[in-house]
């Protein structure tokens, strides 16, 4: 993924139908190929799209009074508390009334009762619309329990319900049934989907776990940081990153368990939002085999500002235990990329797809969410919407409307906007007494007196200084509203004004868009740090920080023409009603099932099976052991000459090399110097040294140079041009061996040294590969040139050719050198014997070159062959089996030897 330039967003998104033809392609060709598919979607979220409380005796609608905002401006149409909130982040409990309530279809009336919770209204029909071609199931948590259906005033915040809560860990175990039952069984008539349905799976949680996850690490860590503020910034006291830790950790992997739980082989696994971060990794870990992607809803920052993160290594590698993941916008995605490489040391994959981790690929794709457009243009042909609206325009007859509604949270920018508008007051006075700003906050989880304070404070002024006895210029009101008041809001608007300071998905803007084409078609002015700005190219787009440019295009809104505000909002309506979040949904199915048939995801190398290579080792008269040494005997480090071997790793060869049965090697990249310092001292050990230019034999002390009969003289200009790069690349250095020649960016900037990298590698294969006799290798954080005729696998080669009376190979390798190894020891199926002509490393080493040695026929079975790639599952390559470090390399070679002696 080059990180340099953003691709422009030209391209409309594909009709619903053709993406639910390729999913249907794509399962085909899968189930062709042998692929298993359950033709099931398993979404994981954080909580269940429903309120869970005791099923109390009906009683008389209570109604919500309506509670005034921080000021009290002249009456506006009465406006009564329901939550709307698709465009907050989600909360344990959402705002319902009696009218929600009557939604849900309770499963078990005498016991449970269930309703809808709000917030997140757009993922949710998303997931249920997949319910027409899908069978799926919601795992989430059961959110808080009330012992009657709560109710909330206008300004109270959710996680203070007036409704009694229900201690989880007090309810009897028929009661946790019933409801299980209960949720089961659910059904919600408002998206109603014919299909195969969407079974709901509760997760229990304790309840101080359950908040110190979410209230805790999520809502005062993650959250702030992923709109760019540190947690002691929005904290009221002393704030520790680490504080709920423990709880975040515990939570997932509670969820981890529960999808072990109903998980069937094939199932295409969603997990959703930065709630859930460590999951794909531990799914990885329970179900090496699962498809897993990720969608972040949220947005993600800068390298710079995540590394802040005291956990972010354990963060990014619970996200790329996923096969894929997926974020609102590229910039996110972008992000997220350079955030692996700068922080972790992970490298950008071939053909820049993703993120290679130890050669598990996790792919790195955007994917914005739209709103469920036919849902809201339903909503705005309700009955009650119109006589709202008339009230609204006959209050404010003769004035131009903006209106904004957003959450009263910091990254809301809703004292930016305040400023901006009494700067467009100030700047452009003609305006005053001819426009009102209405806007509405809605509580948050996050809402602080000092930030309500300060817009209480702001609007006082604003309307002090600019208004007069029969104008108020802001009408500010700080409560949640029902959807009639909402939409009868956006549809009379004549400037929609939605300017946060970080937002991810924005649902406000695609449902004014939706109600204004049935009204006045008005203009629509957004903040740029949106995730959706770059699919909403006809609003006017505007740094919320600067009020001069926002007040400008406020001013540019409100005097558009008619024709201008066709024309936008035309272009608007097609991308908020083209791509849905029904096409959302089925993109990412068809994103999952692409990668599933990615080169490395069809084919899963097996774990190395122990039992069955102990057996073969005890049946072997003679056994060979060939090891790679970085990555398969010692872990990578930054420093070279800091990868010793450790002390099981020297036991493990002193007792394989003391069995007089086994014939053992180091085949490494390393000079002849490094093996001999740290491996020298075992006689009885071979080594081969620079991938295969020296070797040293068992019990012998001389090295064999097989370069010496080759043409070196092309090691100068290499040279030359590794110091060109070295020059201009802060970090680099060369390291100059006898047969091969190796440029080394680990210590450098890591995307301007893999960019660096492959400016090197395209001039050195396009103007020296072709005239000289070698091969450019590329390797992890290195760039290497050596002679074509000398590689791993022509040493693998020799030592079989040498030793035809082996009946054991295991050999173990990590990186692409290795894969010579493994190629070396394919053969072809179905004969009888295996045979071999002799290798050029054999010949190389003759005195007499006019001599070729015979063929020879060998002793090994198929079976026999245990090449073993130190990697993930999903790693592309030739090896047989896998495991997943370097310590269970060594932990088998000391496994099969220890038993060996026991059963002597």
């Amino acid at each position: 993924m080059d990180s340099f330039s953003e691709p422009a967003n030209t391209a409309q998104s594909p009709p619903l139908p053709s993406i639910l033809d390729n999913i249907r392609a794509l399962e085909e060709q899968h189930h062709a190929k042998g692929i298993p598919l359950s033709g099931r979607v398993i979404h994981v979220c954080h909580y269940l799209p429903v309120t869970c409380s005791l099923n109390v005796p009906s009683a008389p609608s209570t109604s919500i009074q309506s509670v005034p905002g921080l000021l009290s401006p002249p009456s506006t149409p009465p406006v009564d508390a329901k939550k709307d909130g698709e465009d907050a982040p989600p909360s344990p409990v959402d705002i319902t009334d009696g009218a929600a309530q009557e939604q849900g279809t309770p499963a078990n009336k005498s016991k449970w009762n269930l309703g809808v919770r709000y917030g997140h209204a757009a993922m949710i029909s998303g997931i249920r619309s997949l319910s027409a071609t899908h069978e799926q199931l919601l795992i989430g948590w059961t959110g808080d329990i009330y012992a009657s259906p709560p109710s909330f005033s206008a300004t109270s915040s959710p996680s203070n319900p007036e409704g009694s809560k229900l201690p989880s860990k007090d309810l009897a175990e028929e009661d946790k049934k019933a409801l299980e039952e209960a949720i089961g069984n659910y059904e919600d008539t408002e998206h109603e989907v014919k299909g195969k349905g969407l079974k709901l799976v509760p997760v229990w949680l304790d309840d101080k776990l359950a908040h110190g996850h979410y209230d805790g690490y999520c809502k005062q860590t993650l959250w702030p940081l992923f709109h760019y503020l540190l947690w002691q910034d929005v904290a009221t006291e002393y704030a520790s990153a680490d504080r709920h830790w423990p709880a975040y950790e515990q939570v997932n992997n509670i969820f981890a368990e529960k999808l072990k739980e109903v998980y069937r082989p094939g199932d295409l696994v969603w997990v959703h939002d930065y709630h859930l971060l460590l999951l794909p990794r531990m799914i990885r870990q329970l179900l090496p085999e699962a498809y897993v992607g990720l969608f972040v809803h949220t947005p993600f920052p800068s390298s710079e500002v995540f590394r802040c993160l005291p956990r972010r290594n354990e963060i990014l590698d619970g996200m790329l235990g996923a096969n894929l993941v997926c974020f609102q916008t590229y910039s996110y995605s972008r992000h997220f990329t350079s955030s692996c490489v700068r922080v972790c040391g992970y490298e950008i994959a071939a053909g820049a797809k993703g993120i290679d981790v130890q050669g598990h690929v996790t792919g790195v794709r955007h994917c914005p969410v739209g709103v469920d457009a036919e849902r809201v243009g339903k909503d705005i042909l309700r009955p009650g919407i119109q006589p709202k609206l008339e009230a609204l325009r006959a209050l404010y007859q003769g004035k131009k409307i903006i209106v904004g509604r957003d959450k009263l949270d910091v990254v809301k920018g809703v004292v930016q906007k305040l400023r901006a508008f009494e700067k467009l007051l100030h700047d452009y006075p003609e305006w005053i007494g001819n426009v009102v700003l209405i806007q509405v906050t809605s509580p948050a989880l996050t809402d602080s007196p000092k930030l309500e304070r300060q817009v209480s404070e702001i609007v006082s002024h604003i309307n002090g200084e600019y208004g007069s006895l029969d104008f108020i210029p802001v009408h500010h009101y700080h409560q949640t509203i029902k959807k009639d008041e909402f939409y009868a809001l956006l549809s009379v608007a004549d400037l929609g004004v939605i300017t946060p300071l970080r937002d991810g998905m924005n649902t406000t803007s695609m449902e004014f868009v939706i109600a204004q084409e049935k009204t006045k078609r008005s203009p629509l002015v957004l903040s740029e740090f949106m995730g959706i700005s770059n699919n909403m190219g006809e609003a006017m787009l505007t740094n919320p920080w600067n009020l001069g440019e926002v007040a400008a295009a406020m001013h540019r809104g409100l005097l558009m023409s008619e024709e201008e505000k066709a024309r936008r909002h035309a272009s608007l309506f097609k991308q908020v009603t083209t791509h849905t979040s029904h096409t959302w949904a089925a993109t990412l199915t068809q994103m999952l099932l692409e990668r599933v048939g990615a080169a490395g995801m069809a084919r899963q190398t097996p774990r190395l099976p122990l039992e069955l290579m102990e057996q073969w080792y005890k049946k072997a008269g003679k056994r060979l052991f060939l090891f790679d040494y970085d990555g398969t005997l010692t872990p990578i480090v930054k420093t070279p000459s800091m990868a010793v071997p450790s002390e099981a790793t020297l036991e493990a060869l002193e007792k394989l090399t003391a069995d007089p049965k086994n014939v053992v090697y180091i085949i490494s990249g390393r000079d002849q110097a490094f093996l001999e310092q740290h491996l020298g001292h075992f006689p009885k050990l071979g080594m081969s040294a620079e991938h295969g230019g020296f070797m040293r034999e068992p019990g012998e002390t001389k090295w064999t140079n097989f370069t010496e009969s080759l043409d070196m003289s092309w090691m100068n200009e290499v040279h030359e041009i590794f110091e060109f790069y070295t020059e201009r690349t802060t970090g680099s250095h060369i390291e100059v061996k006898k047969s091969s020649i190796t440029w080394h960016y680990r210590s450098s900037d890591p995307e301007w040294g893999a960019f660096q990298c492959r400016q090197c590698q395209d001039l050195l294969e396009n103007n020296l590969v072709h005239k000289r006799p070698i091969e450019v290798l590329v390797g992890k954080k290195n760039l290497e040139v050596r002679p074509i005729a000398v590689n791993k696998g022509e040493i693998v080669k020799r030592i079989l050719y040498l030793n035809p009376d082996a009946e054991f190979v295991f050999c173990a390798g990590d990186d692409k050198t290795d894969e010579d190894m493994f190629r070396a020891l394919l053969f072809p199926t179905g004969g009888e014997k295996l045979s071999m002509e002799a290798p050029l490393s054999v010949t190389l080493a003759l005195k007499d070159q006019s001599t070729k040695p015979p063929p020879v026929d060998l002793a090994l079975d198929h079976e026999a062959i245990f090449t073993t790639a130190v990697g993930h599952s999903t790693k592309k390559t030739l090896a047989s089996w896998h495991v997943t470090a370097p310590e269970e390399v060594v932990e088998s070679m000391l496994n099969i030897v220890n038993d060996t002696k026991a059963n002597l």
